[in-house]
């Protein structure tokens, strides 16, 4: 028994619908995107209320203050810069899960409608291959939101950790 571009056709528009949703793929990256920048945001904020401490009234003890304020400052600059580099890979996987899903759709579209018109010709292991091919495109960006989710969820907790050491050092 021979298959039919009618028989995988069922298969071909899982692949369209997948690929057209792709484009909401993002949103397994995003909210943790935002909550690292968030997080940065707010370890800056309260660094420079610790900077400011009016509890500190003799000389001792605000070179002591500064000299450890000074130390979380270079370790949160560390850390910031090392997301910064990230950030820009951040943005680039974003755009490429757009990539991946406009050629994914354009690809299981195509098959889709192609599949139509042929119904009841036989299916080449080429067309096997293309629309197997046009689940990649699904892989990859999951892929992609996922690594770019948790390497945002990896720079919060490293935050996070040090906003905890500063508010237990510079009490």
């Amino acid at each position: 028994m021979t298959t039919t571009w009618g028989d995988f056709q069922a298969i071909i528009q899982l692949s369209a619908g997948l690929n057209v949703a792709i484009l909401s793929f993002v949103d397994i990256s995003i909210p943790a995107i935002k909550e690292r920048r968030h997080v940065f945001t707010k370890a800056r904020q309260e660094l420079d209320i610790y900077r400011k401490n009016p509890h500190k009234i003799t000389t001792e003890d605000k070179a002591a203050h500064a000299d450890r304020v000074g130390e979380i400052d270079r370790q949160l600059f560390d850390l910031w810069h090392e997301t910064s580099d990230f950030e820009q890979i951040e943005d680039s996987m974003l755009k490429t899960t757009g990539v991946f899903g406009l050629l994914g759709a354009i690809l299981s579209i195509s098959l889709l409608w192609y599949s139509g018109v042929r119904y009841d010709t036989r299916l080449p292991t080429f067309g096997m291959v293309l629309t197997l091919t046009s689940f990649l495109s699904l892989f990859a960006a999951f892929c992609v939101n996922f690594f770019t989710a948790f390497r945002a969820t990896h720079y919060t907790k490293r935050c996070n950790t040090l906003r905890q050491r500063m508010r237990e050092t510079l009490k």
